[in-house]
C-alpha cells in the first residue's frame, strides 16, 4: 500500500487529468450552503460503527466468518457472521452479520485495496450507463445513469447478497439493515442499499453510511438516492476519490455529506446540498492528499487490509 501511495505522490500532473476525475469539479449547479457542526456524540451514536463494520470487510474472508480478524473484529463485540460473498479482487467481498448490541443487520461492501490489483480495474470505467430498470423498476423510462464499473461490479454479487439479507432478517427477526463500505465499497453499499430498500418490506428501516465515496451516477442518480434513502457519506479533508469522476462528465453526489475538516478528528461538519463546494467538491486540484482517503476518520479508524490480523507490510 505504502508503495502505492507513494507513486501517487510523485505523479500530481497525472492525477491531476480528467480521466482520473481531479480536473476542476466545482461547477454552477454545486451547493454553497454553509456547513453546520456535527457533535462527537452525533459521531459516535452514527457514525463511529457503520465506520467499524466498514474497516472489517478489508479482512480476508476467513478471518470475517470467524471474527478473528484482529483489531477490526474486537472492536466489534456480539456479532454474528451470517453470509460473504465476492473473491476479494475481480468480484469485491461483502458480508451480512447479525449486530445483537444494535439489533441490526449489517452488510458492509470491501473497498478497492491498493494491495489487490485486480479491484482496481473495477474503477476505470468512467462511462454513464442506464441504471438497470429490471432490478429497479422506478428507474425505467427515467435518465437515471450510474458509473458502469460500479454497476457492473454490484451486479456480479447483487442476487446472492439480497438473498443473504432476506434469510438473515427472517432468522434474526430484526427491523433494521444497516448498509455500509469505503471508497468502491461505499459505490457498491449506495447501490446495495438502494435495492434492499425495493426489495424489503417498507416497514424495515434501511441506512446507508458510506466513507470516501466516489461519484456513483448523474444528477438524476443523486436525486432518487435522496428520495430512496437518505444517504450519509463521510469525506475526509483533503480525500481526492470523492470528487472522482468529475462533475464535467455528468457525475453529480447526492446530498448527506458529512465532512472532516481536520486531523484532529473532532471537527465535522454536515453539508447542505448535493456537492457542496464548502467541503469535499471545493478541493483543491493540486493540495490533495490519499492518505486522507485512508484515514484516520475518527477514534482512529483507518482502512485498509493493513488493519487485519496477519497482514504483513
Amino acid at each position: 500500500m505504502f508503495t502505492f501511495i507513494s507513486l501517487l505522490s510523485l505523479l500530481p500532473a497525472a492525477l491531476s487529468a480528467p480521466i482520473f476525475g481531479l480536473g476542476p469539479s466545482t461547477s454552477d449547479d454545486s451547493a454553497t450552503g454553509t456547513p453546520t457542526p456535527v457533535s462527537l456524540a452525533t459521531v459516535n451514536s452514527t457514525l463511529l460503527r457503520p465506520a467499524q463494520f466498514s474497516r472489517v470487510a478489508y479482512c480476508s474472508s476467513a478471518s470475517i466468518t470467524s471474527w478473528s480478524c484482529g483489531a477490526p473484529c474486537d472492536a466489534l463485540k456480539n456479532i454474528t457472521f451470517l453470509q460473504s460473498g465476492g473473491d476479494e479482487g475481480l468480484i469485491p467481498l461483502y458480508y451480512i452479520a447479525h449486530d445483537a448490541d444494535e439489533q441490526t443487520l449489517v452488510v458492509a461492501h470491501e473497498g478497492t485495496d491498493p494491495f489487490k490489483f485486480f479491484s482496481l480495474l473495477n474503477d476505470a470505467e468512467l462511462a454513464l450507463t442506464p441504471l438497470n430498470s429490471s432490478r429497479f423498476p422506478e428507474a425505467a423510462n427515467t435518465d437515471i445513469q450510474v458509473h458502469d464499473g460500479f454497476q457492473e461490479t454490484f451486479e456480479r454479487t447483487a442476487d446472492g447478497l439480497l438473498a443473504g439479507v432476506k434469510a438473515g432478517l427472517a432468522s434474526t427477526g430484526v427491523t433494521k439493515v444497516a448498509v455500509t463500505g469505503h471508497s468502491l465499497g461505499a459505490a457498491l453499499a449506495s447501490m446495495t442499499g438502494a435495492m434492499i430498500k425495493d426489495a424489503v418490506d417498507p416497514s424495515i428501516d434501511v441506512s446507508v453510511v458510506t466513507f470516501g465515496l466516489p461519484r456513483g451516477g448523474n444528477e438524476a442518480w443523486a436525486n432518487f438516492l435522496d428520495s430512496k434513502l437518505g444517504l450519509t457519506f463521510v469525506t475526509n479533508q483533503h480525500d481526492p476519490i470523492p470528487i472522482v469522476p468529475p462533475k464535467a462528465l455528468g457525475f453529480q453526489h447526492s446530498s448527506g455529506e458529512i465532512h472532516i475538516v481536520d486531523d484532529t478528528q473532532q471537527n465535522l461538519v454536515a453539508c447542505p446540498g448535493q456537492d457542496n463546494v464548502n467541503c469535499a467538491t471545493g478541493n483543491s486540484v493540486i493540495d490533495f492528499d490519499i492518505i486522507n482517503h485512508l484515514g484516520p476518520y475518527f477514534d482512529d479508524v483507518t482502512f485498509g487490509s493493513q488493519e487485519c490480523a496477519g497482514v504483513l507490510l
